[in-house]
Order: C-alpha cells, then sequence, then structure tokens
C-alpha cells in the first residue's frame, strides 16, 4: 500500500481509536463514516477516496435519512458485464 494511502488513513485511526470510542454509536448510516473512508481509500486512492468520504461526510446530517450507502465500485472504463457485446 502507498505511503500516501498510509497518511490519508492516519487521522481516521486515530480517530477510530481515541474519539469514537468515547461518543456514543450514532451513526445513521452503514457503513460508519470512518470504515467508509478507509474502504473508499482502498478502493479508489487517496485523491478519490478523500473526495468520497467528504461527500459522504456532507450527508450526515439530522434532515438526511442514512442507511445503507457502500462505497461505489471502481469504474474500469469498460463495458459493464450485464451489455451486449458491441456490434
Amino acid at each position: 500500500m502507498s505511503f500516501l494511502r498510509q497518511a490519508v488513513k492516519a487521522p481516521v485511526h486515530v480517530y477510530r481509536k481515541f474519539v469514537s470510542p468515547l461518543k456514543p454509536p450514532t451513526c445513521r448510516f452503514y457503513p460508519t463514516c470512518s470504515q467508509y473512508a478507509l474502504e473508499a481509500i482502498d478502493v479508489h486512492g487517496a485523491w478519490k477516496g478523500s473526495v468520497l468520504t467528504v461527500i459522504r461526510l456532507c450527508k450526515c446530517h439530522p434532515f438526511h435519512p442514512g442507511g445503507l450507502d457502500p462505497v461505489p465500485p471502481k469504474k474500469d472504463g469498460g463495458t459493464p458485464p450485464d451489455s451486449p457485446p458491441p456490434a
């Protein structure tokens, strides 16, 4: 794993170890925002994973219903597996 990914994930690990245990469990999403951040950075890299995490954190307010919000899969630029081959 790259140094940049580890550096971007470090604050999330610090939050999960030292801050999160002090708060009651109130996350309205699954996976939690911190788990989402770690997965997004692993799947999409440091830059795009961080952007996806900020977008997710902006949804974290009392007026959003929450629920299941998984990390989107990485797009490979190819055709979806269900689509017919090009003619």
